[in-house]
């Protein structure tokens, strides 16, 4: 990791710069596989799965007797950690359920919010060396709780098998599709895959290429997604080798992750990177790790609260607030995806089983755009009931505003109720 000393010299924009994604060739091939599958369907899905994953598949759909077997199949301490963490998702998110709001603005004038779950959702599950178990879980148990009436999964094939048994646990209706394809089926629809309303889900570059080109043609997803990112924001108290740890929990998503350490303290930036240096030789994923800390950085401030004024900057996915008091400071904090408090919270167990959701904004979204919620399976639609004695309140203000705008039309939709009412009246 390379260290620097804060400074008004320092340029953080740039300092902390993502690298950019600037791939006019991956753009062209994404924008194939779209097309492919816009016009061949289940042919296209099935020549690209071929291609890109190297087997032959029949049937798109898995087979429902598939989906009860995997219970069998799965190993009962594994399934027991998918249930407690399925447990603590479900508690989280069922608190977040609104109740339709309904409000009397003047005398005649009723107005509602009221909430409707999106009918059906697309969820995309990556596999192959990093199974997204808790992807599964992390999207589908809101959905399931805000009654969206299907979930449609697709996954890479070969399914895991953890995969598959939590897709039982949420109903899902799962499809053996990875990649831009898989995208491109759930927001256009095929012979096979039904069309969704909203796609959520992380991914490769090629299915996040394909989120936010879809989306440009008007399909809902869930957030902008981008490497994995963390911030650690550390005091004297921090523990070097919990600090080291949470590093590299991020680093080894991969070689695009990044990962910054903010410390008062040059102790605990030194001896965290010592434990970076020992930890990481004990990974499988060694190399993935090694290139992203190749790009991180440790910041030596003077304090904390200068520290969070550079997390504000930088807005990242997750920032652990490794410090005394750490409730003292929560209140300045601005733009992140998710907050890890003290040195006993590990960004793993928001990833995993704490129950808040680890779908998160990346790339600095963070400033404008929220994590996955409750709220991202539903829709508002507004309601207003206005009476005779609303709209003899509130009809000339409709009026006046109508004619400033030079919308007679608008003003007349009054008029002729007013004049109506008037005639009762004689």
């Amino acid at each position: 990791m390379k260290i620097i000393s804060d400074s008004t010299r320092v340029n953080y924009g740039e300092l902390l710069k993502r690298p950019a994604n600037n791939n006019p060739e991956l753009r062209t091939r994404v924008q194939e596989i779209i097309e492919m599958v816009k016009t061949d369907g289940d042919k296209a899905i099935k020549l690209l799965t071929r291609k890109f994953d190297g087997i032959d598949i029949d049937h798109l759909e898995v087979d429902e007797q598939a989906i009860i077997d995997s219970q069998d199949l799965v190993d009962a301490k594994q399934k027991g950690a998918i249930w407690q963490a399925a447990k603590n998702i479900e508690k989280f998110h069922r608190a977040q359920k609104a109740k339709n709001i309904e409000v009397e603005t003047m005398p005649g004038v009723s107005c509602k919010l009221i909430y409707r779950p999106l009918k059906r959702v697309g969820l995309y599950v990556p596999g192959g060396t990093a199974p997204l178990i808790s992807t599964v879980l992390m999207l589908g148990i809101p959905a399931k709780i805000a009654e969206c009436n299907e979930i449609v999964v697709c996954t890479p094939p070969p399914i895991n098998l953890d995969i598959l048994y939590a897709c039982g646990l949420i109903g899902a209706r799962v499809f053996t599709v990875g990649g831009a394809q898989a995208i491109a089926a759930m927001a256009m629809g095929t012979e096979s895959i039904p069309k969704v309303d909203k796609i959520f889900g992380p991914g490769n570059s090629y299915v996040t290429e394909a989120k936010i080109q879809l989306a440009s043609q008007g399909v809902p997803i869930d957030i902008p997604a981008g490497p994995s990112e963390l911030l650690v924001i550390a005091d004297e108290t921090g523990i070097p080798s919990f600090i080291a740890a949470d590093l590299l929990s991020q680093a080894e998503h991969g070689t695009d992750s990044q990962v910054v350490m903010i410390s008062t303290s040059q102790i605990i930036i030194t001896e965290t990177i010592n434990e970076i240096n020992r930890m990481v030789n004990l990974l499988p994923r060694k190399a993935i790790a090694m290139d992203a800390l190749s790009n991180s950085l440790a910041i030596k401030v003077d304090s904390i609260d200068r520290a969070i004024e550079i997390s504000n900057l930088y807005a990242p996915e997750h920032l652990i607030l490794a410090v005394n008091n750490a409730d003292k400071y929560i209140g300045s904090v601005e733009n992140v995806g998710s907050v890890f408090m003290g040195n006993y919270s590990p960004e793993s167990a928001g990833d995993y089983a704490s129950g808040t959701n680890h779908t998160l904004p990346t790339s600095g979204f963070a400033r404008n755009w929220s994590g996955v919620t409750l709220s991202s399976f539903l829709k508002t639609i507004t309601v207003q009931e206005i009476n005779e004695e609303g709209i003899e309140m509130l009809g000339e203000t409709i009026m006046a505003l109508a004619k400033a705008e030079k919308l007679d039309a608008h003003a007349a939709a009054v008029r002729v109720r007013l004049n109506y009412l008037k005639e009762l009246e004689l």
